[in-house]
């Protein structure tokens, strides 16, 4: 294994990660702790700088599915890093590209690690055209092209150049990545490039690879699978060295303690910086070579700009004094720049409330000379090349500088010596069409340093809005900590205007032949629907969940049950295609389902606080809770409410699915392009015979096979007496009151529409909100009631937990065998006319059109309300006593 030696190029290796001293760090924490081992095999710039030692560094991560990290030391992601040493890494990479590759080539950065790097690479070489994935969906521009990438945090990526066409070419591509770990992800995007745009030649160029010798072998498969040259480049290659049980081991770490809050809380200024509206500031919509001389321009100006911003803080620079160390130079020992920063009226440890009015270094303010304070210039996610152009700048001019950026990645923070993550903050998107946290690590000053630096917040316009000031946006959970915040807000160029401009100019084609594509050939929408959420659509709060549903309330959907049921068994029209007029039971029923609440609350408090906590130890803690509208969604708001007392913060979204026409694609869209597809966790209330388990698989499936991103397909229920799960709360077919009612129960909202007249190909499937059945709704009453149960349960939940997890949990479909028995005993010609269990009941009685019930035990308390709403409707009751489930619904065969 190779040797670790004090102090990285980032600093964090050692324990003046803390700023609290010098002691030599040997061996990473991971590795000295764990036994997460990273090891050397061949540079290939040939120096010792750029090893596997000092390119990347060991940490870690709460994730089921791959619980290691590899911190780079040169990215300026996860670690605050000299500019140069950047920017030399991606020089030293386009120099390797250059050995394997000659004349015109396109370069392709993946967001949102690499698209620096990228950018690094392209200018290296002089690229034709440089374009970077993206994960923000531009409404103004048009969207080319996807792919996926499966082990990233968020998976979805976008492109979009600005015209198609400077794209659209037969050069060589070279993708640029910032490490390759087995390859796959990298094969699977290329594939997926190659089927929209076939090239003969590709180059996988990255930091480092770290590929076992198997990889390597599939990897080389896939690429003669494929017909094309594909070659790796890279500055060093090593072997990541996992221990066996590393999952369950950061499991049982400590809790990370995010977001540190000091007693004073620091300074905030906001500044705009100038950048021509002709000129790209990135990649994102592609920049060319012909855009070089016009970007280097704007760099400078933008930089001048930065100056006589900085220039106007008043604590922007501090007195040189022996007592901070600035008396022979700056933080990292070159010389200041004396004097360009004002003097500071008093620089102190705000953090500990000093008063300095009367001491040597008050005084020296006053008279003595000063210099600029120590900079760290934090871009925003994808955001990465401009801030890093703009902290070299800095650094060129006599600033001590730094350089990181914001992320979508979260990460296990630990403030150990020798482990890179000494501190972290989680804030909110500063995107207002994104619900997924973002992070930010260290943030300050690597080596030891009596000064705190300034955090330059860099961030284009998208991103600039009321969300990073808020409570827990960035600038708020930044200075809330006691440091010093600039943000700095960059205007970007029109993707319009440079497809205009670039047509108009005849360069759209540039550096080879446009290829012909079909115009049929399938492409994501640049626009995708918004979600709707209450009031405006549906009675649960807005932060209760996110409904991506089309609003048909509009709309004369409803059909009488008898008509309706007749239709559908004809063939003539599927069942999403209308909705049943909502059977409004009597009082007698609305007081039995107070009743039903108050006794069963506490145990569906127990079956909620069950899944919910197994879904996070088995899918981690930056899940995404996808229920399926509406049964799934009351049970996604009580599991949203119950890890919120954990202190997880969960999105939720609630998405259509219908029994034999699958999934909403138009909502997997979404999701995929705002989250990793991994993170997604779909919630449903409870099982029947299963079909709907298996559509969602089938669905899954296919719309992967179309191209999408691959999600789990694993549902979580609050129930699953039919055995068709492994993720539940309990397997018992007990009462769940939010069954006992239809849309007054469920926050307002028909179940979902799937009719092509309403619904067209880029629209999320449809729902109705119920405004007008305000005065009977009790969805919240039926939260609020499990909620109030929360702290009852809670010691008994561990025990559950464990009880569920060390079962057999294994899927027999007992409920279907069941169901095929009494379908056949009954002559029951579909056994989509036999609806299992306690839920699945009740909604024959309440809008379908109901045959028989039967029971298992004539006077059980889990159907009481069956047999009150069956005798309201004149539907006979039968006595099964060795059925499976507690009760079955049986739908009448209208046809004969």
């Amino acid at each position: 294994m190779t040797e670790y030696p004090g102090g990285t190029a980032a600093g964090y290796g050692n324990d003046s990660g803390s700023g609290s001293g010098g002691t030599a760090i040997t061996e990473p924490w991971a590795t000295r702790e764990l036994g997460l081992g990273l090891r050397h095999e061949n540079s290939y710039v040939g120096a010792d700088e750029w090893d596997i030692a000092a390119l990347i560094e060991p940490g870690l991560r709460r994730n089921p599915r791959r619980a290691h990290l590899l911190v780079s030391t040169v990215l300026g992601k996860h670690l605050p890093t000299d500019p140069h040493r950047v920017l030399d890494a991606g020089n030293r990479l386009g120099d390797l590209v250059r050995e394997v590759v000659a004349g015109p080539v396109v370069v392709l950065g993946f967001a949102e690690t690499a698209t620096g790097l990228g950018h690094c690479v392209a200018a290296r070489i002089a690229a034709e055209c440089y374009l970077h994935s993206t994960r923000r969906d531009v409404p103004t521009a048009e969207t080319l092209t996807g792919f996926e990438e499966g082990h990233s945090h968020a998976t979805s990526h976008l492109l979009q150049p600005a015209p198609a066409a400077i794209f659209l070419n037969d050069l060589p591509m070279v993708l640029v990545d910032d490490e390759i770990s087995t390859g796959a992800t990298a094969i699977d995007a290329i594939r997926a490039l190659n089927e929209f745009m076939p090239r003969s030649h590709y180059v996988l160029a990255s930091l480092v690879d770290m590929r076992t010798e198997a990889d390597k072998a599939a990897f080389d498969a896939a690429a003669a699978e494929l017909g094309a040259r594909i070659d790796t480049v890279c500055l060093a290659s090593g072997a990541t060295l996992l221990p066996e049980g590393l999952v369950d081991s950061v499991a049982a770490l400590p809790d990370p303690e995010l977001n540190p809050v000091a007693a004073v809380r620091g300074e905030f200024a906001r500044i705009e910086l100038p950048w021509p509206a002709d000129v790209p500031e990135g990649g994102r919509h592609g920049i060319l070579d012909a855009d070089a001389a016009a970007f280097e321009s704007a760099v400078a100006q933008t930089t001048e700009a930065l100056w006589r911003e900085l220039d106007a803080l008043p604590w922007g620079s501090v007195a040189v004094t022996r007592a901070n160390g600035f008396e022979s130079g700056r933080a990292d020992g070159n010389a200041p720049h004396a004097g360009r920063f004002p003097a500071a009226s008093a620089v102190a440890d705000r953090s500990a409330g000093a008063d300095v009015s009367g001491s040597a270094a008050a005084s020296d303010v006053a008279d003595g000379p000063t210099v600029p304070r120590p900079v760290i210039v934090v871009g925003h996610e994808e955001f990465m090349y401009l801030p890093l152009r703009l902290a070299a700048a800095l650094a060129d001019s006599g600033v001590a500088t730094r350089y990181q950026t914001t992320t979508r990645s979260p990460a296990y923070v630990l403030d150990e010596p020798g482990y890179p993550l000494r501190r972290g903050f989680r804030f909110t998107a500063p995107e207002f069409d994104d619900e997924a946290p973002r992070f930010v690590y260290n943030a300050h000053w690597p080596e030891p340093s009596a000064v705190d630096p300034i955090l330059l917040v860099v961030v284009d316009e998208p991103a600039d809005t009321d969300r990073l000031t808020a409570a827990g946006g960035l600038i708020d959970v930044l200075t809330a900590s006691g440091a010093d915040v600039v943000l700095a807000v960059l205007p970007g160029a029109d993707p319009r205007e440079l497809h205009a401009d670039r047509a108009g100019a005849g360069i759209a084609n540039r550096g080879g032949a446009a290829m012909s594509r079909d115009e049929n050939a399938p492409h994501r929408a640049a626009d995708l629907p918004a979600p709707l959420r209450g009031p405006e659509f549906g009675s649960y709060a807005p932060d209760e969940v996110a409904w991506l549903l089309k609003d048909l309330s509009y709309a004369d959907l409803e059909a009488d049950v008898a008509e309706r049921e007749q239709r559908i068994q004809a063939g003539e029209a599927h069942y999403a295609e209308s909705l049943p007029i909502e059977y409004q039971p009597d009082a007698a029923y609305r007081e039995l389902f107070d009743k039903v609440l108050a006794e069963s609350a506490e145990r569906l408090a127990l079956a909620v606080a069950t899944v919910s906590e197994i879904v996070v130890a088995e899918r981690g803690e930056n899940v995404v809770l996808v229920s399926l509208a509406r049964a799934g969604t009351p049970v996604g708001v009580l599991m949203r409410r119950w890890l919120a007392t954990r202190g997880l913060d969960v999105p939720h979204y609630a998405v259509s699915i219908v029994r034999d026409r699958g999934i909403d694609p138009v909502a997997l869209d979404y999701l995929a392009r705002h989250h990793d597809a991994a993170d997604i966790v779909f919630v449903d209330g409870w099982t029947g015979k299963g079909a709907i388990t298996r559509e969602l698989t089938e669905a899954l499936d296919a719309y992967h096979a179309a191209g999408g991103a691959r999600f789990n397909d694993e549902l979580a229920v609050l129930a699953d007496p039919g055995s068709c799960v492994r993720v539940y709360g309990t397997r018992d077919d007990f009462l769940i009151a939010s069954a006992c009612l239809n849309s007054t129960v469920s926050g307002l909202v028909s179940r979902t529409v799937l009719n092509d007249t309403l619904i067209g190909p880029g629209d999320f499937h449809g729902a109705k909100f119920y405004r007008e059945l305000a005065s009977d709704d009790v969805s919240g009453r039926l939260l609020d009631a499990v909620r109030d149960r929360f702290d009852a349960v809670r010691p008994f939940v561990a025990e559950h937990v464990a009880a569920v997890r060390d079962s057999d949990r294994s899927p027999t479909w007992a409920g279907w065998k069941s169901v095929e028995a009494v379908r056949a005993e009954y002559g029951i010609s579909s056994v989509n006319f036999v609806k299992p269990g306690v839920g699945e009941t009740t909604r024959v009685l309440l809008r379908r059109v109901p045959w028989k019930v039967l029971v298992r035990d004539a006077d059980a308390p889990e159907h009481a309300h069956i047999r009150m709403l069956a005798a309201a409707r004149g539907v006979p009751v039968e006595v099964v006593p060795d059925l499976a489930y507690a009760c079955m619904g049986l739908i009448k065969d209208v046809k004969n």
